[in-house]
This record gives C-alpha cells, structure tokens and sequence, in this order.
C-alpha cells in the first residue's frame, strides 16, 4: 500500500527530521537512508518501525542537524590529500610549463580535504532522543494515509464479492437443470441417427447419471460459499489480513476454474470468465495490501 508520512523532532542540541514513503510490494522491505555517522541506529530505527508495517516497500530518509543553541561544527583539514592536490598543481605546472596555482574551489571541490569535525562525534544515543521521536511522528502519519487507501479498497472489494456472489447464484440456480439438458440432446442426437430408444431404456438412463455425476458442482459451490464468508471476516477484522485473502483468491479462482471444467455447459461457462475476471481485479490490489 502507498502512503507518506514526515515528522521532525528537537532537543537541545539536535534537530531530526524523518521522512517515510510506502510503495506496493508483496514482501516487507525497509530501505533506510542515514548519515554516516548514524548507521548504528539502523536496527533500532527498523524495530521501531516493523511493528506496524508487514507488507510493502517503506524509505525512510533521516536528516540530522545541530540545533542553533548547540553552537557550530568544527571544520577540520585533512593535510595529506591537501599536500597531495597542490603537489598534484605543481607537477601539472611542470607538464605544461606555466605556472598554474590551486584556487580555493579546487581545495572545496576534492572530496575529504575538507570535513565537519561533528560527523564521528555525533553520540547515537542522544541522536536518537530526536531522531525517535520524530519516527514515531512519521509511522502514524504514514500509517494513517495507508489506512485511508485500506478503508477505500475494503469498499470496492466488498462490492466485487457481491458481484462474485451473484455470478454463484446464478451458477448454482443454472446447474441442476444441466443433466436434462444432456438427456434432451443425447435423444436428439440418436434421433437424427434414426436410432430409436425408449425413455426408460436403461443405457440411456445410465449414460445421464454418469454425466450428472461428472458435472456435479456441489462441493465446489459450498466452497465458494464458505470462502466468501471468511473473506467477509478477514475484512472486518482489525489485523493484518493481506496474505489470507491472497491465499483465499487463490482458493476461489481454484473453485470456479473447477466449475467451469465439470460443468461443460455454455451459460455457466460465459458466467465463470466473468466471475474470474472480476476476481482478478481482486487479486491485484488484495497482493498489496497489509
């Protein structure tokens, strides 16, 4: 499921600012962006946040500054790459044979010559006094879009299962008819033969009860039947159900699939393509969700 959430959070002498975005994913995936320096808050910043997440790709992007009162970052040189960039001039200036001397951009532009004194002194433990904070700020507002995006795609998968309930009924009101209508087309076929045979003849009578025991679907609908209700229950339930009603489509698609092939009649099977596609639908968004 998407959503975004941001949060930020100061103590005396830092500022923390997080940024969480959640795209779809089957799996739970927890990207973290912190600096350098901070890397040993990852796990605790994932423990924090795994709780409430189970699906889905979640970044968070954590930003850590020194708050006005904390005074500035010292700024240190690093001498040996800043001999080594004006050594580096000098040989350039003997290659070409004019003098050519290093600005204060080129020492800027080097990475490392010049550094904030602060990135290897940052204490982890009083990071996290801002930095929690302002991630327990981000998950509720992250969390609380998702759920927005969680109560839309409840009402349009309750509206897809009526749809799926009707195509059953029909199905299920279609379905007993089906061994008479064989009965009439075996009679018709031996009629245009010119074969003729009695209505209790018991060859023909036998022929249509091993073809109503193949295209007997009633198992298949009490299935249905009873996966529809459990679907109802997993949406409305308060935990994460996303992975049930994945393996719940999966159960349904099986079902009607099994119809369509034990039924061998047209109407059920146009009704079948209609019920799988539409549950299709189902199955796309029901893989996202927590």
């Amino acid at each position: 499921m998407t959503g975004f959430g941001r949060g930020v959070h100061a103590t005396n002498n830092w500022s923390a600012g997080v940024e969480a975005s959640a795209i779809n994913r089957k799996q739970l995936e927890i990207v973290v962006n912190l600096p350098k320096s901070l890397q040993a808050l990852e796990p605790k910043i994932r423990q924090a946040l795994s709780p409430h997440v189970s699906r889905g790709r979640v970044q968070l992007a954590v930003r850590l500054d020194k708050t006005d009162t904390a005074g500035c970052a010292n700024i240190r040189v690093n001498p040996t790459l800043a001999k080594s960039l004006e050594s580096a001039f000098a040989n350039l200036s003997e290659i070409i044979g004019r003098q050519v001397q290093p600005t204060a951009t080129d020492f800027l532009k080097h990475p490392g010559i010049i550094e904030l004194g602060e990135s290897d002194e940052i204490d982890p433990d009083e990071a996290w006094e801002a930095i929690g904070p302002a991630l327990k700020a981000a998950t509720k507002s992250l969390c609380e879009m998702r759920l927005t995006e969680g109560q839309h795609l409840k009402q349009d998968f309750t509206e897809r299962l009526e749809h799926l309930k009707k195509f059953t009924a029909t199905i299920t009101e279609h379905a007993p008819s089906r061994p008479l209508r064989q009965k009439e087309l075996l009679e018709k076929r031996l009629s245009d033969m010119d074969i003729k045979i009695d209505d209790d003849d018991e060859r023909l009578a036998k022929e249509v009860a091993l073809f109503a025991d193949r295209c007997d679907i009633s198992e298949e609908l009490t299935r249905l039947k009873s996966h529809f209700l459990k679907f109802e229950e997993y949406l409305a339930s308060d935990e994460a159900s996303g992975r049930a009603l994945d393996f719940l489509c999966q159960e349904l698609f099986r079902e009607f699939n099994t119809i369509g092939s034990k039924a061998n009649d047209s109407l059920i099977g146009q009704t079948i393509v209609e019920a799988k596609t539409e549950l299709e639908k189902i199955r796309e968004q029901v893989q996202n969700i927590e």
